[in-house]
């Protein structure tokens, strides 16, 4: 689903060619439209280092508990979307954007984008701080 705007999800999400991308607590049958060439989906969790991983949280006890690891595995220049059940769809849920944010912010990640998903969720892009990217500092130093 290209969402209001028209735009094909895989390239809202920020998908290219050969990314790896991980699906973490995906719907059933829920998919990207609009696959770069070379776009590999993981459907079955978390993948260390992959670019891209869209993780469907439907309450703050699992979102609380599951995304820490979720950042360590988010690749350094990658991007952790967090999605959870838009209340415009007629969902009921315990997240909201300023829970994932509680929850996430501490880690180091940054919230720079939102997103409607498809018509039933809502994404939150998280990418590390420049100062925080894992490596950064073996890099320099």
């Amino acid at each position: 689903m290209a969402g209001y705007s028209g735009t094909p999800l895989a390239r809202k999400l920020g998908m290219k060619p050969g990314h790896v991308v991980a699906l973490v607590g995906a719907p059933q049958g829920w998919q990207v439209e609009g696959l770069p060439a070379g776009v590999e989906v993981r459907p079955d969790g978390p993948v260390p280092g992959a670019e891209v991983t869209v993780a469907f949280f439907r309450d703050l006890a699992s979102l609380t508990s599951d995304v820490p690891g979720l950042a360590r595995s988010t690749a350094a220049d990658g991007a952790l979307w967090v999605a959870w059940p838009r209340r415009a769809g007629g969902h009921t849920s315990d997240v909201t954007e300023n829970d994932i944010r509680a929850v996430v912010l501490p880690l180091g990640l940054v919230d720079v984008k939102v997103a409607a998903l498809d018509q039933d969720w809502s994404g939150l892009k998280m990418v590390w701080r420049k100062e925080l990217r894992p490596g950064v500092a073996a890099r320099q130093g």
